[in-house]
């Protein structure tokens, strides 16, 4: 999984945003609990939001999303944290296995927002999509009184493709950005 740092501004104030992709996640053998890694834990455990991103062409990676959930609020029982269902892969029509129906119902069943996107064709909807999760973030932030949660220090993973994950982030979450590969 790696980590991905983007500043930008939103109704005035500066938002460092990261993102953890935590890839790994899968069913255990014909049961409805996950198998994960111990970085995605240290992961849920520092996030101040969730955005589940699925493939409408495979079923299974939205099969996954209920359990997760559930893992998630085993970590955090009593926290309001904001959550995106993000289905992808809005291009592929003819591929499609998961209806916008049973995003949205999940999306409701979980208490979060939904969007369905195609990442390679219009990034903008990404950036919207992510924008939206913040703009939650914030308001969710400041009726705290104040107080934020410290989460773990996660070190910056290594990788090769690092330079060209940060540009594929960094065209998704701007405007200027035309179109991106899939993220």
């Amino acid at each position: 999984g790696a980590l991905y740092s983007r500043k930008f501004t939103i109704d005035g104030e500066q938002i460092s945003l990261q993102v953890q992709d935590t890839p790994f996640v899968s069913l255990e053998d014909d049961t409805d609990s996950i198998c994960c890694q111990e970085q995605i834990n240290r992961s849920i455990y520092w996030a101040d939001g969730f955005v589940f991103v699925y493939s409408i062409t495979d079923y299974e990676s939205f099969r996954v999303l209920r359990p997760l959930h559930q893992h998630i609020r085993r970590i955090h029982p009593n926290a309001n944290i904001p959550l995106l269902l993000m289905a992808n892969k809005g291009d592929l029509l003819r591929a499609r296995q998961v209806s916008s129906k049973e995003g949205l119902q999940l999306a409701t069943e979980l208490g979060g927002t939904y969007c369905e996107v195609s990442a390679r064709e219009n990034c903008e909807g990404v950036r919207e999509a992510f924008q939206q999760l913040c703009q939650e973030l914030s308001r969710s932030s400041s009726s705290c009184n104040g107080e934020k949660r410290r989460g773990l220090h996660l070190v910056r993973p290594k990788s090769p493709n690092m330079q060209d994950l940060k540009r594929r982030l960094k065209q998704a979450l701007t405007s200027k950005g035309k179109s991106a590969t899939a993220l």
